[in-house]
């Protein structure tokens, strides 16, 4: 690739909050297309090249997974101001997922099971202490989706999505075209 290529390269970022990380495997799943998307986009911010911190403004952010602590909104708030459009893509981005399961028990409740009744935890803490260190992230009272935090550019669907439809958003959010999904993106057969 030319020097002159190099420079109209996207800059994308990538992150995964409240979920488990199948949309960055998915997005994996393009296969041999990763070839065709570098020539198109330079990672910034991501786990694909562990740089932790935005090292300047990047053209879209990918984030899956939802809020359910202040260090995933901070994260989340920090991705929206560092990317130009921003993409939720997965159910737990678009709709907290399955951890918004929790969204129907009080916190209180889940913390108790969690850490002084569940079955993994019995006679392991007899103090009966909620961990409650102030460099472990704070558990809000509910998972958020991502849309209920910032504002969400693009919604890309499915648990995870697929690697077509990742790829289609991509290469059209890239070269500005508009995105059309195709069949194959959302059959399910």
């Amino acid at each position: 690739m030319s020097p002159k290529a190099a420079k109209t390269r996207k800059i994308i970022a990538t992150t995964s909050l409240a979920g488990c990380f199948g949309c960055h495997m998915s997005l994996l799943d393009i296969d041999e297309r990763l070839f065709d998307l570098i020539e198109l986009v330079e990672f910034n911010k991501s786990p694909f090249d562990d740089i932790k911190t935005f090292t300047r403004e990047c053209d879209i952010g990918l984030v899956e997974g939802g809020c359910c602590n202040d260090e995933n909104v901070h994260v989340l708030t920090e991705f929206r101001k560092h990317c130009k459009t921003l993409v939720a893509f997965g159910e737990c981005a678009l709709m907290g997922g399955l951890p918004a399961l929790r969204n129907t028990i009080p916190l209180r409740e889940c913390l108790e099971e969690a850490y002084l009744h569940g079955p993994t935890v019995a006679g392991r803490n007899p103090q009966g202490l909620i961990p409650s260190d102030p460099d472990i992230p704070k558990i809000l009272n509910r998972v958020y989706p991502c849309h209920e935090v910032v504002k969400i550019d693009y919604f890309l669907p499915g648990c995870p999505p697929s690697a077509d439809l990742i790829w289609d958003a991509l290469v059209a959010l890239v070269t500005g075209q508009e995105l059309e999904p195709q069949y194959r993106t959302f059959k399910f057969d």
